[in-house]
């Protein structure tokens, strides 16, 4: 089983990272071969909507976000992590994500049948600094869509609020105990 980690943090050794490589030993530890891409070391832009983008689902703009469908699309399971800003996801996950706007429009739009992606769990890590649950309600409304999009069961989430020092998530055994869980289970 191939399972692929996102890390949608600018801050890397930071709190979703640390989440993230732990849920990602969980799978490990069942036998899953794994893979983490920290979505700030890429250089890819923003959806450009581009007028002449094929009916296909596939993104036209070559950047690294090329290589990030093809995991995507290989993967058993994605895990997806991201902090809190201004009330949703990252930047950096947001402009992940905005760029699946082809598949999207191919699959809800067009009713294209022949693009669709193989099916996976996927499971959502998110961390903020404030204890705003309406913000983790915000950002999980617009990873079920990119899962929904991807053929990705929501399988589960793991939120953590009231977290914001760098790698302060560590004074928090019981969440890196779930992450780890996770990450197991995805496995089985």
């Amino acid at each position: 089983m191939y399972v692929l980690g996102i890390n949608g943090s600018p801050r890397e050794g930071g709190n979703c990272d640390l989440l993230l490589d732990r849920a990602l030993d969980g799978a490990r530890s069942k036998g899953a071969r794994i893979e983490k891409i920290v979505l700030n070391r890429l250089k890819f832009v923003a959806c450009q909507e581009c007028a002449n983008m094929p009916d296909d689902g596939s993104c036209i703009v070559d950047d690294d976000m090329q290589k990030v469908f093809e995991k995507i699309k290989m993967a058993d399971a994605v895990i997806l992590a991201s902090p809190i800003f201004f009330g949703s996801l990252s930047a950096q996950t947001k402009m992940m994500i905005d760029r699946f706007q082809c598949l999207w429009r191919a699959k809800y739009i067009l009713k294209n049948k022949g693009i669709e992606y193989k099916k996976k769990k996927g499971i959502f890590v998110c961390v903020e600094a404030s204890n705003r649950d309406d913000f983790f309600q915000n950002a999980r409304s617009i990873v079920k869509n990119l899962f929904a999009t991807i053929n990705t069961d929501y399988s589960s989430e793991l939120f953590c609020s009231g977290v914001d020092n760098k790698a302060s998530i560590n004074t928090h055994p019981d969440w890196l105990s779930r992450a780890y869980e996770l990450g197991v289970g995805i496995v089985s």
